[in-house]
Order: C-alpha cells, then sequence, then structure tokens
C-alpha cells in the first residue's frame, strides 16, 4: 500500500465552492473563484497578478488583439491609461481605425450572427447589399470607413507629411492628438477614446502591423500621391529603450498574433525579463502557434523572468478583461 504521508507532489489544499449572492461585487466574486478550479482558479489568479503590475514602480506593457474596441472594450482601455495604469500600449491598426471611428462621431451596433430566416452566408451577401460590415454580432456601416478617411486625409496625414519620414508611433501620437480636437470641435457624445487618452498622457502607442489593417490602407494611398512615408523600424529603440531603463516590467496581454510577440520580444534584447505576466486568449496552447502559447513557453525564451508571476486564462476576452480589471481595481483601490 502507498504511504500517504510519503507523497511528493500532492498537498492537501482541498476545492472549496464558489458562492454567489445578491449584491455581491467583482472582487468578492473574483475571490470565490480562488476556491474553485479549472477556468476560475485561473482568473482569480490573473487579478492576483495584474493586482500588483499595477504598483508604481512596475512598467506595464499592454497588448490588445482582436476586435476589443469595436465589441465595446474601449474605455476600459482609455481609463486605464488616463489612470496610469498603461505606460505602453501595443495594438493593432484595426483596434485603432475603430477607435477612431467612434472618436469621430461613428458608432458600432448590436448586429446578429445568423438570424433564424436565412443562412449565415445569405445573411452577409444581404449585409454585403446594405452595406454593412460585420464583426461577429458586430455591425458597421460602410459610411464609417468613408468618414474614418476624410479623418485622416484632412486631419493627420498633412501634418505628419511635413514632418518627413515619421515612425509609426508618431503616427498614432497625432492620430490621438486629431481625434481629441475633432471630438470636442463636433461635439461627439462618445468619449474621444484610447488614442486620445495615450496622446494626452504621453503613453507611445505602438501598431507593429498597421499595415494590416484600413489604416495602413489608406496610409499606402495617401503616400502614392504625397511625400508622406512610415519608418516601421523607427519604433524599435525606443520600445526597447523602454523595456530596457524599467526596473520592473510587466505585461498584459489581451488576445495574440502581433501585439502580444511584440510585447513579449521587447525583453530579448534588455538584460532583465518580465516580473508578472497575464495573457487572457481563447487560443490553446496545443497547436504550437504563439497566439496559444503559455507565458511558461515565453519563459524558455528568457521573455519572462525564471521566477515571473503569469497566468494565462483561457476564455473570451471580452468576458474576461473587464472581470480582471475591475477585480484588481477594486483589491488595490486604483
Amino acid at each position: 500500500m502507498t504511504d500517504h504521508d510519503d507523497r511528493e507532489t500532492f498537498s492537501h489544499d482541498p476545492i472549496g465552492h464558489a458562492e454567489v449572492r445578491a449584491g455581491m461585487t467583482v472582487g468578492e466574486l473574483a475571490e470565490s473563484y480562488g476556491e474553485a478550479g479549472i477556468g476560475a482558479s485561473d482568473l482569480h489568479e490573473a487579478v492576483d497578478v495584474y493586482s500588483e503590475m499595477l504598483a508604481e514602480d512596475v512598467t506595464t506593457f499592454f497588448g490588445l488583439a482582436g476586435a476589443m474596441v469595436p465589441t465595446g472594450m474601449r474605455t476600459i482601455v482609455s481609463e486605464l491609461i488616463r489612470d496610469g495604469h498603461i505606460d505602453v500600449l501595443v495594438t493593432t491598426g484595426a483596434n485603432l481605425t475603430h477607435d477612431t471611428i467612434e472618436a469621430i462621431g461613428g458608432k458600432h451596433h448590436h448586429g446578429e450572427v445568423t438570424p433564424a430566416d436565412r443562412t449565415e452566408r445569405e445573411h452577409d451577401e444581404n449585409l454585403r447589399d446594405e452595406g454593412v460590415d460585420r464583426i461577429y454580432n458586430v455591425y458597421l456601416p460602410q459610411e464609417h470607413f468613408a468618414l474614418f478617411e476624410g479623418h485622416l486625409r484632412e486631419e493627420v496625414f498633412p501634418v505628419l507629411e511635413s514632418e518627413g519620414t515619421v515612425s509609426i508611433q508618431r503616427m498614432t501620437e497625432e492620430m490621438g492628438r486629431a481625434n481629441a480636437e475633432v471630438n470636442e470641435r463636433e461635439d461627439v457624445a462618445e468619449d474621444a477614446g484610447v488614442l486620445a487618452a495615450a496622446a494626452e498622457h504621453d503613453v507611445p502607442v505602438y501598431c507593429p502591423a498597421f499595415q494590416d489593417s484600413v489604416l495602413g490602407l489608406q496610409a499606402w494611398m495617401y503616400a502614392q500621391t504625397s511625400e508622406f512615408t512610415v519608418d516601421a523600424l523607427a519604433d524599435m529603440t525606443q520600445i526597447t529603450d523602454i523595456a530596457y531603463e524599467a526596473d520592473s516590467a510587466g505585461a498584459m496581454v489581451v488576445g495574440g498574433g502581433v501585439p502580444k510577440n511584440y510585447v513579449l520580444q521587447t525583453m530579448l534584447v534588455s538584460p532583465d525579463a518580465y516580473d508578472y505576466a497575464v495573457q487572457l486568449t481563447m487560443d490553446p496552447s496545443s497547436t504550437g502557434g504563439l497566439s496559444g502559447a503559455t507565458l511558461d513557453e515565453a519563459r524558455s525564451w528568457g521573455k519572462l523572468e525564471k521566477d515571473a508571476r503569469n497566468v494565462s486564462v483561457y476564455a473570451d476576452a471580452t468576458i474576461t478583461l473587464p472581470l480582471v480589471v475591475a477585480a484588481a481595481r477594486e483589491r488595490t483601490g486604483l
């Protein structure tokens, strides 16, 4: 028989049961998750790690992929910037496009994936005829892209053209300034958004694959008939300098793809690595792809310190990001 006193890998830590009651706060719910297992315990740990990342001496790199802005996560990110909880933002050209559209008066709308009276293909063909783009269950009228194009050509690109070759970060900074200006001038009901908050608070916004978006297409078209041009390598020195000079660093990675890798690779040319990291993703690690790769795997590359606190939560980030941020804010009062 096995001597239970000799177990090496087992420790006595019984699973409890999460409690849900009327009037409980988000922080209390997240704390209750710590009694449970699987994803609930991962989310509880993510709140622990992210709460430590909010400390003043931690330089926080925030990676934002996916359709987070058009699906309603925009204000969460802009408020984190305004409250000093994001020191570096790395995101996609798509998120910046949709952020700008809302800043200057456009709106995204609730929609359907597949109505009961037609197939998904028939539904999307009908939307095509009506001039409406679909992002899962979010609709965006195509005229908002014409509004976006006019905004770039009238408010953003001419200023940058006069400066010669610019970095992507300089372009996003100018977009933030222009978004805030138009938002106030036109008395837009929607908040000026992520780029405007970043420009106001001197938070650099990097978009390493901005060509892969409507923003990139518009920049390319404008460059065909002007002196405007972007140096895609110019940001590398700035972001790696921030990583190099950080006393302590944390990575909050929402989604995968280029923003995730760009955030993590900044530590490859630094003597140190991330001390904290949280990943919110739906991609499984078993495919070997970067988007689902665990943060433990990133440790093998030297992107995380050996003793770094890290956790990956595998669930829809439109659910997990608000929960983690709200619970951490409640716990820290920040």
